[in-house]
C-alpha cells in the first residue's frame, strides 16, 4: 500500500537514514537547534557497528602511533563529556598494560602514555603511572615474564544503550523516530528530497519530502549513494571486520587489561556483566557486502592465544560462551594495513541541484556527538534550520540526572525510595536507566507489583519499558541490546521473553 504525502504536506528539515550512533547523534543535535527531523532505520537501533564494538570511550592509546593526533585530542576531550552526560552507561575503567620486551620498549610506552594524559586540556581523570607486578595487585592474573607495566585511564560504555538514549532524547524533543522503515528511493524534486520509505514491518510504503538528506548508513554509506540514491562519489568506505569473545571471568577487579601482540596490534581483556571477560578485538578486512557477520574459528584462535601469552589462566576456545563481530565502516585512506586504516570521519557534502545530501564516512563512538556538531555546522549554510548554537556538550542524556554523589549515592537513594527491590534489580536498574528507573517502578510496592518475572530478575514491567519508550521490538532487542540478559537467562526464560515481547508487539 502507498501513502503519497500531498502537496500541502509539510517537508521535513532533515531526513537522517541510519539508527547507528551517527545518525542517532545528529539527529538529536538538529531537533534541538529547532529542526524538524526524521530517522529511519532499517533495522533495530545499534543493530549493526554501534552494538559490536569494544565498548570503550577513549583517545585511542594506539592512534597515536598513526600520528593521528586530532583525532585523539578531540577524542580525549568527548571522553571527559561523556563520562558527564550519561554516568549511569559510562563510567571510569582502568586500564593495565604490561609491558613486553618483544614489542615496543619501555620508554615508547611512557612517552606515548606522557601524550595521551596532556593531549586535552579538561583532562580530569587519573593520569598514568608505572607500576611493578611484583607487588601490585593487578600483577596477579599476569605470568611471572611480566614485571613492570603501567596503568591509564580510559571510560567504558553500554554502547547500544548509548544510541537508544540519543534517539530517545531525538524523540522526547519533537524528532520522527522509525525503527524497522527502509529507504527505498529518494531524489531530488523542485529542490526537495522526495524519499520513499518502507515499514517493514507492515510492508506499506509512504513518500514523504525532507530539505536535506543525511546518510549515516554506517557499512552502507557507499551502497546507499551508488544504488539507492545513484550518485556517484569519489570517496569511498573501507569495511572491517572486528569480533570479540566472551568467556568466564578470567581475573578479578574492576581493572581492564590492554595486551601487545607481535604484530604490532593490541587486544583489551575487559570485566563485563559481573560473571564475565570481554575479550577484543580483531582486525579483517571485509570485502562481501554488508549486513550481519560472526567471528571465525581463526578469530578466535588469536584471541584466546593473545590473552594466553600474558594471562596464567588460559582461555580455550571452548571457553566462549558468545561472541559477537561487527563491520566498521573507515573511510578508505589507502593504507594495506587494516589495523592502520584512520579511525577519522569525513563528511562529504553535495549540494548539486540544490537538496543538500550529507554522507558520513567513518567515526568512532566517542567522538560521536562532535561528529554531529560538525555534521550540523558543514550543513548551516545549506540549511538554516539547523544553524543554531550548539548545545549538547553540556546536556545529559536520558537518565544521566542522577544526582549529587555520582552513581553509588544515587544507588543509596533508590535503594531507600524501594528497599523492596531486590539489590541486584536495583543496581541493574540505575545501571541502565540511572534516573529513569523510577519511571519502571513507578507506583510499585512490591516486587509482585512489577508484574511477572521472565527470567532472572527481568519483569514485565521492565519489557513494558523498553517496548513503549525504547523502540523494543524482539527479544533480541530486549536481550542483547537494550541489556545483555542474554547472557545470564537460559533457553526456557529467553523464549518466555521473546513469548512476552511478541505478544505484546502483535
Amino acid at each position: 500500500m502507498l501513502e503519497t504525502a500531498s502537496a500541502t504536506d509539510r517537508p521535513y528539515d532533515l531526513l537522517i537514514v541510519g539508527g547507528g550512533v551517527n545518525g542517532a547523534g545528529i539527529a538529536r543535535d538538529a531537533v534541538g537547534r529547532g529542526a524538524s527531523v526524521l530517522l529511519v532505520e532499517q533495522d533495530d537501533l545499534a543493530s549493526y557497528t554501534s552494538s559490536a564494538s569494544t565498548k570503550l570511550i577513549h583517545g585511542g592509546l594506539r592512534y597515536l602511533e598513526y600520528y593521528e593526533f586530532r583525532l585523539v585530542r578531540e577524542a580525549l576531550t568527548e571522553r571527559e563529556r561523556l563520562l558527564k552526560m550519561a554516568p549511569h552507561i559510562m563510567w571510569l575503567m582502568r586500564f593495565v598494560l604490561p609491558h613486553s620486551k618483544l614489542v615496543r620498549p619501555a620508554w615508547m610506552l611512557r612517552a606515548g602514555l606522557f601524550l595521551y594524559d596532556h593531549l586535552a586540556s579538561n583532562m580530569t581523570l587519573p593520569k598514568s603511572r608505572a607500576i611493578d607486578f611484583r607487588t601490585h595487585s593487578s600483577g596477579r592474573p599476569l605470568k611471572a615474564d611480566y614485571t613492570k607495566g603501567f596503568v591509564y585511564s580510559d571510560g567504558w560504555v553500554q554502547d547500544s544503550r548509548l544510541v537508544v538514549l540519543n534517539a530517545m532524547d531525538a524523540g522526547e524533543r519533537g524528532a520522527d523516530i522509525r525503527t524497522r522503515t527502509r529507504l527505498v528511493h529518494a531524489e531530488r524534486v523542485n529542490g526537495l528530497w522526495q524519499a520513499t520509505l518502507e515499514d517493514r514491518t507492515t510492508g506499506t510504503t509512504q513518500v514523504v519530502q525532507a530539505r536535506a538528506l543525511v546518510n549515516a548508513a554506517g557499512p552502507w554509506v557507499a551502497r546507499l549513494l551508488a544504488d539507492t540514491l545513484k550518485i556517484p562519489n569519489s570517496k569511498s568506505v573501507r569495511l572491517v571486520k572486528g569480533s570479540h569473545i566472551i568467556v568466564p571471568r578470567v581475573f578479578d577487579g574492576p581493572q581492564a587489561y590492554i595486551f601487545q601482540n607481535p604484530d604490532k596490534r593490541i587486544v583489551f581483556a575487559i570485566p563485563y556483566e559481573q560473571k564475565f571477560t570481554l575479550i577484543g578485538t580483531t582486525d579483517i578486512p571485509w570485502k562481501d557486502a554488508p549486513g550481519r557477520v560472526g567471528i571465525a574459528p581463526d578469530e578466535i584462535t588469536y584471541l584466546c592465544e593473545s590473552v594466553n601469552r600474558y594471562f596464567k589462566t588460559q582461555v580455550k576456545e571452548s571457553d566462549v560462551v558468545w561472541s559477537y563481530a561487527g563491520l566498521r565502516p573507515l573511510y578508505d585512506d589507502a593504507s594495506a594495513n587494516a589495523s592502520a586504516v584512520t579511525r577519522d570521519y569525513v563528511l562529504d557534502l553535495d549540494t548539486q541541484n540544490g537538496a543538500p545530501l550529507l554522507s558520513i564516512f567513518g567515526g568512532k563512538i566517542t567522538t560521536y556527538r562532535k561528529l554531529a556538531e560538525h555534521a550540523l555546522e558543514k550543513l548551516a549554510p545549506v540549511l538554516p534550520a539547523v544553524a543554531g548554537a550548539s548545545w549538547t556538550a553540556n546536556e545529559v542524556l536520558p537518565g544521566g540526572d542522577m544526582g549529587e554523589g555520582g552513581f553509588d549515592a544515587a544507588l543509596g537513594r533508590l535503594r531507600r525510595a524501594a528497599p523492596w527491590l531486590v539489590p541486584s534489580l536495583a543496581w541493574r536498574l540505575l545501571r541502565n536507566y540511572g534516573s529513569r528507573a523510577y519511571e519502571i517502578i513507578g507506583e510499585a510496592n512490591s516486587m509482585k507489583e512489577l508484574g511477572d518475572v521472565l527470567g532472572g530478575d527481568l519483569t514485565t514491567r521492565e519489557v513494558d519499558y523498553l517496548i513503549d519508550r525504547e523502540w523494543a521490538r524482539t527479544a533480541e532487542d530486549v536481550l542483547w541490546r537494550r541489556s545483555k540478559l542474554g547472557l545470564h537467562l537460559n533457553e526456557a526464560e529467553k523464549t518466555k521473553v521473546a513469548d512476552y515481547v511478541k505478544q505484546k508487539t502483535a
